[in-house]
């Protein structure tokens, strides 16, 4: 049990001034004004601003190593296919001790980013040219560095079976993220653990890896357990083409009418979406995260998020890539995109764009979080309001000065389920995080 004096807090909907927020067993358990009482005993002062905890909703944790060398394109090829070759060759490399290792500091380098909870989308599976390992191993590796790291997960274990809609087996580095069939992905995720602070969800890769009855499997096995159930969608025009020649159907189309559509599922990217597929989401309340810093160092494109959240989506972020773990960036340039392909200004209020970041992820990751309220989990965090970039007079725009402005930087404490994780900037668990990142990132290099 424990308690906080939360000097100033956005607890979702509102802010609120001297807010005493007591815990008990990894949940909020009183949440009060205090107004000029004072603090009581041992309870801890927390200067600033707190928020929830950001929902880090879409993550490839292994691509962090390709930060900096996979922005760089290849001369003469400069688009997503090129990058994903070099992706390849990283997951070539990777055995469930490195993996581990570059999941740790990279979800380290989350929980200094405000980041109490990912979701990771996981297929890096087996061996060398798709041999299983004994057990669950590099499950097993993102698992306990999310443990270590103090930051909460669903692993998104997902399917992923061939190279396109003409069918084929998946080769090279590319073999081991396959099971062969959806059956045996099926039997495989029945056997892997769920610990505490670990949800586990399903992925379908796309429409493009994996065949109309594989698709019904995957959503099948998410329903029977109430598991969230994530797919990437239309991130690239050649799907869409591809789709269109294979099944007459659009992406959205395909597996609407494959039953995967839902309150409990989460397309990812939804970039090239036509009007009608617009409509198959909103009505379903399939929710869409975008991750836009990942969309545009791809050449991707632009998610039409407001359409999207005006046909009844909700929204959620994702860090995909790792091109920057920064979940302000990404909720405001949700923003900034739509300004630039629509010519305006003020299309997403700030403080919808901080419930992507905090609420709608939890939601989309299946966790009880992403608000400060009674019975809520008591995962929160705080700003710096003197750093440079959030210093200004006043609280009535202080929502809109976070979005715009906030930067990992500013964030001084991460607590999730009631433990201090970050402090002062610091990571408690893991020391310096930055040490770690280049340790493993240098093993790893070609």
């Amino acid at each position: 049990m424990s308690s906080w004096l939360l000097e100033l807090a956005w607890t979702g909907e509102r802010l609120e001034h001297r807010l005493l927020l007591g815990e008990e067993g990894g949940r909020i358990s009183r949440l009060e004004p205090l107004g000029d009482e004072p603090v009581p005993r041992g309870a801890r002062i927390v200067p600033g601003l707190t928020i929830p905890g950001l929902v880090n909703a879409h993550s490839h944790c292994f691509h962090r190593a390709l930060r900096g060398t996979g922005q760089h394109p290849v001369p003469g090829r400069s688009d997503f296919w090129s990058w994903r070759e070099a992706m390849y060759g990283l997951a070539g490399r990777l055995t469930p001790e490195s993996y581990f290792r570059l999941a740790r500091a990279t979800y380290g380098e989350m929980a200094l980013a405000g980041i109490t909870t990912v979701g990771e989308f996981h297929y890096l599976h087996h061996g060398e040219g798709g041999s299983p390992y004994p057990g669950p191993a590099m499950e097993e590796a993102v698992i306990e560095a999310a443990r270590e790291a103090g930051i909460r997960l669903t692993l998104l274990d997902t399917c992923y079976l061939r190279p396109g809609f003409a069918g084929g087996r998946l080769e090279g580095p590319a073999a081991r993220f396959s099971d062969g069939d959806a059956l045996s992905w099926r039997r495989r995720v029945d056997r892997l653990p769920e610990p505490r602070g670990v949800r586990l969800g399903a992925a379908i890769h796309s429409v493009r890896a994996l065949d109309q009855e594989a698709i019904r499997v995957v959503g099948g096995w998410a329903r029977e357990r109430g598991a969230p159930l994530h797919l990437h969608l239309s991130e690239q025009l050649a799907e869409n083409r591809d789709c269109q020649a294979a099944t007459g159907l659009s992406p959205t189309e395909l597996v609407a009418s494959l039953g995967v559509l839902g309150e409990e599922t989460t397309a990812v990217h939804g970039i090239h979406l036509r009007r009608h597929d617009v409509e198959l989401l909103g009505s379903s309340g399939t929710m869409v995260c975008v991750c836009p810093t990942t969309e545009r160092d791809l050449a991707d494109g632009i998610c039409p998020a407001l359409e999207l959240e005006r046909a009844g989506s909700g929204l959620c972020l994702g860090s995909d890539s790792q091109a920057v773990i920064d979940l302000f960036e990404e909720a405001r340039a949700v923003e900034l995109d739509q300004r630039l392909r629509r010519h305006r200004r003020g299309l997403h209020p700030p403080e919808a764009l901080l419930r992507a970041a905090t609420s709608g992820g939890a939601r989309s990751l299946g966790w009880d979080a992403g608000e400060l309220r009674v019975g809520k989990l008591a995962d929160f965090i705080s700003l710096d309001l003197e750093s440079p970039r959030l210093a200004g007079p006043g609280e009535e725009e202080l929502a809109a000065r976070v979005v715009y402005s906030a930067h990992p930087a500013d964030v001084r404490q991460v607590v999730v389920g009631g433990q201090l994780v970050v402090d002062e900037g610091e990571h408690l668990w893991l020391g310096r995080v930055g040490g770690l990142l280049a340790q493993v990132l240098e093993e790893l290099s070609p």
